[in-house]
């Protein structure tokens, strides 16, 4: 495992308006079975060129506690070979629906959302995941033009492909617990296949 890191605040501001390349399996690594869906990549995720990274983020501690994955992470270090080829040889990857890093997703405009969307739904219908989870209920609503969308899986798949919608692991998502994380990511993974009797 990787050294942990640390960063200044201006050390961090070099990396705003950076893109941070998708998780995704490639040749030779099991088929997607689900896509993981960011908001936009913070600045610390483009320090370290690894998703979900700031040290108060509770993905991994959520996935681990939900026997999502099986090792566990250290994202603020950043991730190596080896912890990006145990995502994808269960199937996992992990992309956003706005490319570019911020400080906060607030800074994100309507229009960046929309776009992204419409990007997601393109990887989508190529890489035809069993479940698509996105993290954040308020980014989907906007993304998607759908101002009642409701947490959890959603009533229209994309094509071969369920849809869901999963809480935010942001240390800013004060009402969400590791634990309750923990469960709504692992209920995603199930129907997926990555866990429980599909997914070994």
């Amino acid at each position: 495992m990787a050294e942990r890191r640390s960063f200044t605040r201006e050390q961090l501001e070099a990396f705003r308006d950076a893109e941070v390349p998708d998780l995704l399996p490639g040749r030779g690594d099991p088929p997607l079975r689900l896509l993981f869906v960011g908001i936009n990549p913070g600045l610390w995720t483009a320090a370290t060129s690894t998703h979900f990274a700031h040290p108060g983020n509770r993905f991994y501690p959520a996935l681990l506690r939900g026997g999502v994955i099986e090792e566990p992470i250290d994202p603020a270090a950043g991730m190596d070979d080896a912890d990006r080829s145990r995502l994808r040889g269960r199937g996992i990857g992990i992309t956003n629906l706005a490319r570019r890093a911020t400080a906060r997703a607030a800074e994100l405009s309507a229009d960046e959302l929309r776009e992204g969307g419409e990007a997601l739904r393109a990887l989508v219908a190529q890489r035809r995941p069993r479940g698509v989870a996105v993290a954040g209920i308020t980014a989907y609503r906007t993304a998607f033009a759908l101002p009642r969308a409701r947490a959890g899986r959603q009533p229209e798949d994309w094509g071969e492909s369920q849809v869901w919608v999963v809480p935010n692991p942001s240390g800013l998502n004060a009402h969400e617990t590791v634990t309750s994380l923990a469960e709504a990511y692992a209920e995603v993974a199930r129907a997926a296949g990555v866990i429980g009797d599909a997914g070994g």
